[in-house]
């Protein structure tokens, strides 16, 4: 997957240091993987939610913070829409932020 854009996730674990290391962690596996369904993402990860449109939200530090990606299978690409903490996630609308 390419992941666009990892400049977000930098920005976030300046004000988040504890998401640091799991954005890193999260950015590294998802680089790797090569999903052509939402069904495949959920086999590699379990706790992600997959929405409607091509989104999907996953778990990162613990459930600590939430990540929505707009995922394009067939180009193999992922853009970052949102991250923040659980108490952020909970404002939004994650089909259409």
């Amino acid at each position: 997957m390419r992941i666009i854009a990892r400049s977000t996730l930098r920005k976030f674990w300046e004000k988040h240091a504890d998401a640091e290391r799991p954005l890193i962690e999260w950015y590294a596996f998802v680089s790797k993987a090569e999903w052509a369904t939402p069904a495949n993402l959920k086999q590699d990860v379990h706790t992600a939610s997959i929405l409607k449109g091509r989104r999907a939200v996953f778990n990162i530090g613990g459930n600590k913070y939430r990540l929505v990606v707009d995922i394009d299978y067939s180009r193999q690409w992922l853009w970052i829409k949102f991250i923040g903490t659980h108490q952020e996630y909970n404002r939004i609308d994650a089909e259409n932020v």
